[in-house]
């Protein structure tokens, strides 16, 4: 019996499907100690994305976040995906390789790095910035469906990546697209073109496929897959390890590495804050042949579902990612993967609440088509669509803007932060100081989220915060309970 490998991802890429990245590090941190002992042979807990969440919306603090995990945990190292920072298009290499120098120091171990163009230049970058601080690369070759996403191109993207000596692989499949028979056809191709260097699995449930395809990669040759745990599994996350796990071991896989009874209550735990919170609750989904259409990948859409709530338009949600297949061609077919997917998504967005296409664009699909982020748009973008897009005094404003490398130096003098720790220089670098302060100021000890005794406990607690209440009774048979709040 063969064995196979679990990478659980429900910290990171679960909840960033389903959650829209509202999880708390106090939600993470009574699960830590349970995932860290169950035999993964890692735990993904954080993206570029997440660093602007946990200061903007959530006021904590990310670099924190992960310190936090990794004290509670040990075994099992903790990884990222993600190798830039996905922030400015030409990242300044200076402060990518101070943001891995930063991750090292609070516990990341390993990183999936990414390109949205599948490009080896930018993988080396990347990849190399990671290793020199001594966090282990993984190279992703994302795919996609498009005239150009042929069986060659995955070949050849495979080749390039091994020839940079990564430690793993991974076919990474956001946007849940392979089907069995694509996996049966493609896995043999990639482990041939990786010359050894073992390959990941890591694929999306939103066409009700992904188990499938999991469990045909692992038939082909793969032997380390990413999973997640319920609630944050299936839907747009990744499969269970439940399913999968057993599965396996159906088809005659060993399985044995990981304690499946230890996460028994992770599931009950995250199903708690689901309830109370109105969190999404992920379920098995029916087979959608629209995904293969619009290719919006998973992460995104409860982000773009999000923002359409945020504005009451919700129900334009459909029209937003019919939207998205006319605005991915027009762009020139990029992969739907971050951070171009959410430039794809944002423009189509915008042209369905608008009414009128491109009438207003956002910056990144100025940058897009500037080239800041990479690709031959000059070649790709549908020309019309491109130059309505830089036709514009924001177009000329952003296309002035001095791209030179710069050093560490030169930044902080930039920035005013001449005197900052490394770790606030990066966030300054990254975000706003208004809410970098405002962060700080709510900063204060994680609070664990209790879910433990549920009922009676939780339903006191929000009862006590309810406006203008001062007392509260609860009576049943043979119980009566009554809190008073001192006023005075």
């Amino acid at each position: 019996m063969e064995k196979i490998e679990f990478v659980d991802v429900t910290l990171r890429d679960g909840q960033q499907s389903l959650w829209a990245e509202w999880m708390t590090t106090g939600m993470m941190l009574p699960v830590v100690d349970r995932l860290d002992r169950a035999g993964f042979g890692a735990l993904e807990v954080l993206a570029p994305s997440f660093i602007g969440k946990c200061v903007r919306d959530l006021r904590e603090d990310p670099i924190e976040r992960v310190r936090l995990l990794a004290a509670r945990g040990g075994r099992t190292p903790l990884r990222m995906n993600g190798g830039g920072l996905n922030l400015f298009g030409s990242d300044q290499q200076c402060m990518v390789e101070l943001f891995w120098r930063v991750m090292k120091a609070a516990g990341i171990a390993e990183v999936r790095v990414s390109d949205a163009w599948n490009d080896e230049k930018v993988w080396k970058r990347r990849a190399g910035a990671a290793a020199a601080a001594g966090v282990r690369p993984i190279i992703n070759v994302t795919y996609s469906i498009s005239p150009r996403h042929t069986d060659r191109y995955f070949v050849e993207r495979t080749r390039a990546a091994a020839k940079l000596k990564p430690w793993r692989l991974c076919l990474k499949d956001p946007g849940g697209l392979l089907t069995p028979e694509r996996t049966r056809a493609l896995v043999p191709l990639m482990i041939e073109a990786a010359g050894g260097i073992p390959i990941e699995m890591h694929t999306h449930c939103l066409t009700g496929l992904g188990p499938l395809c999991v469990l045909e990669a692992v038939q082909q040759g793969l032997r380390i897959v990413n999973t997640a745990i319920p609630p944050l599994a299936e839907d747009a996350s990744l499969p269970s390890v439940f399913n999968v796990a057993a599965n396996l071991r159906a088809l005659g896989y060993d399985t044995s590495g990981l304690d499946e009874e230890l996460l028994r209550p992770v599931v009950d735990h995250f199903s708690v804050v689901a309830r109370r919170e109105g969190f999404a609750i992920g379920r098995p989904v029916e087979y959608d042949h629209a995904q293969y259409v619009h290719q919006v990948p998973g992460g995104m859409i409860s982000n773009l579902r999000n923002q359409l709530r945020e504005v009451g338009a919700e129900d334009k949600l459909p029209a937003a990612l019919e939207e998205t297949v006319q605005v991915r061609a027009e762009y020139g077919y990029p992969i739907m993967v971050t951070p171009l997917s959410q430039f794809v998504g944002s423009q189509a967005a915008l042209n369905v609440m608008t009414g009128q296409r491109y009438a207003q664009v956002t910056d990144q699909s100025i940058r897009y088509a500037l080239g800041h982020f990479g690709g031959d748009v000059e070649a790709l973008m549908d020309p019309a669509v491109r130059a309505k897009i830089l036709d514009r005094p924001r177009a000329r404003e952003l296309a002035a803007i001095d791209h030179d490398p710069m050093s560490e130096a030169q930044i902080r003098r930039e920035l005013g932060a001449e005197d900052l720790s490394e770790e606030d220089l990066l966030l300054r670098y990254l975000l706003r100081k208004d809410d970098i302060d405002r962060m700080r100021a709510a900063a204060g000890p994680v609070r664990e989220y209790e879910t433990r005794g549920d009922s009676l406990v939780h339903l006191v607690g929000e009862l006590s915060r309810i406006a203008g209440n001062t007392t509260v009774h609860i009576s049943r048979p043979g119980f009566n309970l009554t809190l008073g709040r001192n006023t005075r």
